[in-house]
């Protein structure tokens, strides 16, 4: 029973990914995202049915696009397996409570400001509200009790602080100031997992920052916009489902 719950957690992940790409491509554009046809990013036709299962559709059709034969991105059915594992990950950490209903709207709500921060390089006011308020509410009815979700936001409060002031002193050049109240959401989705969280996505934004200036042509002296949403997301997330403290590598040695 708890392998066909947790099976049906991740379909639904995927279907709540397939609309978050949706929502975030048509986002301030003045297209309406619940209503009107998807289109084949190639040749602009309408998609048939047969095109919008998501992961399905991607692998039968051979990662061509049915209308066209243009090749696909694998981008979108990357990031429904994503969400799809974040919602059967949540299902088997969390259980059916009160919470896991708000902790899977943050999880949509996070992956759309991700998606929406990769594909511009800013985070909208709007959905990153949205985000903030339901990581807190998820927080609070997650807590063990009142003061553990006070620490959790004197925390996620200091988190804020320090990527603000990286933004005031850098002028923001560094860092968003919209990143400030993301973390502040990471922080408090997370709770306990939050500083491990913290210092893991610096190490991810830097190895993978490392990465891409290795890949550079030899050269070139041109800067490169890395947007940190993804790695912050990814560090606070990680942390959260294995439970693994980085610092444990520093007691090692």
């Amino acid at each position: 029973m708890l392998f066909l719950v947790t099976i049906l957690f991740f379909v639904l992940g995927t279907i709540v990914a397939s609309f978050v790409g949706v929502f975030v491509a048509r986002l301030n554009t003045g297209q309406s995202f619940l209503i009107g046809r998807s289109r084949c990013d190639a040749c602009g036709a309408p998609l048939s049915a047969f095109s919008l299962f998501p992961i399905i559709s991607y692998v039968a059709l051979g990662a061509r696009a049915r209308c066209c034969g243009a090749r696909l991105s694998f981008f979108a059915p990357l990031m429904e397996f994503i969400l799809g594992g974040l919602f059967a990950l949540a299902y088997l950490k969390i259980g059916f409570i009160t919470a896991l209903p708000l902790m899977l709207f943050s999880l949509s709500t996070l992956l759309a400001l991700v998606l929406y921060d990769l594909a511009h390089q800013i985070l909208p006011p709007a959905l990153l509200g949205a985000f903030v308020l339901a990581s807190a509410c998820t927080g609070f009815f997650l807590a063990d009790d009142t003061s553990a979700f006070g620490v959790s936001l004197m925390v996620a409060g200091t988190f804020a602080l320090f990527l603000a002031l990286i933004n005031l002193l850098s002028r923001g050049r560094a860092m968003g100031l919209a990143d400030a109240p993301f973390v502040f959401g990471l922080a408090l989705l997370t709770g306990p997992a939050a500083f491990a969280g913290f210092i893991s996505s610096f190490w991810i934004g830097a190895v993978i920052g490392i990465v891409m200036l290795a890949r550079r042509p030899r050269g070139s002296r041109m800067g490169v916009e890395v947007p940190f949403a993804p790695f912050l997301a990814a560090g606070f997330l990680l942390m959260y489902f294995t439970q693994w403290n980085p610092l444990i590598i520093a007691a090692l040695r």
